[in-house]
């Protein structure tokens, strides 16, 4: 896992600050004979990385962290609702046939199905329509609702979950992706949003690329 890489001073700033913490800014560039100025850029990226904490009137601390405890407290403040997408709704009623039109069209893995109150009953994905598909059922004529998973047995979540439990979930249960729902006031859930493998990959990259 690649972490944030330090340049020599900001190593050094480092040791200086595990040494003698807590430390002023003043103190530290005294001992690497540099200006307060000069340092201060390396000293917001060491404190905004985590690797420093900094009190007012006291100075500098080593919080002690590593770069991967780091990187992972970083991935548990990143929530559904700033890497959802849109997702790709179908009424229950479709035929299995348009459904495999609309799955390829839109170039997705899941398809998630809805009553005519646009409440979430099921979901469909690249498994269930293949398997409808090598049976000898007419496809125009089959509805999806006959083949979809229902509920209980969707995973789903919220715009505030935070995005390494839904990651974990993906990965248990051997899925591509699940619904972003929001709960109605009978307690029907409407979708809202998708996130897929893809989205939680574009969050790790962004993340350790920031």
């Amino acid at each position: 896992m690649r972490t944030i890489e330090l340049n020599k001073r900001q190593d050094q700033i480092l040791q200086i600050v595990k040494e003698n913490g807590p430390i002023t800014g003043e103190q530290i560039a005294e001992q690497l004979n540099l200006t307060r100025a000069t340092l201060r850029p390396d000293l917001a990226i060491l404190t905004m990385a985590g690797y420093l904490d900094a009190r007012p009137r006291v100075g500098y601390f080593y919080t002690g962290k590593t770069g991967t405890q780091l990187l992972t407290e970083n991935l548990k403040k990143i929530y559904v609702k700033e890497y959802q997408s849109i997702p790709v709704v179908v009424n229950e009623s479709v035929s299995v046939y348009d459904a495999i039109v609309t799955m390829f069209l839109e170039d997705v893995g899941t398809l998630f199905v809805t009553d005519g109150n646009s409440h979430l009953v099921g979901v469909l994905s690249r498994k269930d329509l293949l398997r409808a598909s090598i049976g000898k059922q007419e496809l125009t004529s089959l509805p999806v609702n006959i083949i979809m998973t229902r509920m209980p047995n969707i995973t789903t979540c919220e715009k505030d979950d935070l995005l390494i439990d839904v990651a974990k979930n993906l990965i248990d249960k051997q899925i591509d992706s699940v619904p972003v729902v929001r709960k109605t006031s009978n307690g029907d859930l409407e979708v809202t949003g998708r996130i897929t493998k893809t989205n939680i990959t574009k969050a790790f990259v962004a993340l350790v690329e920031d």
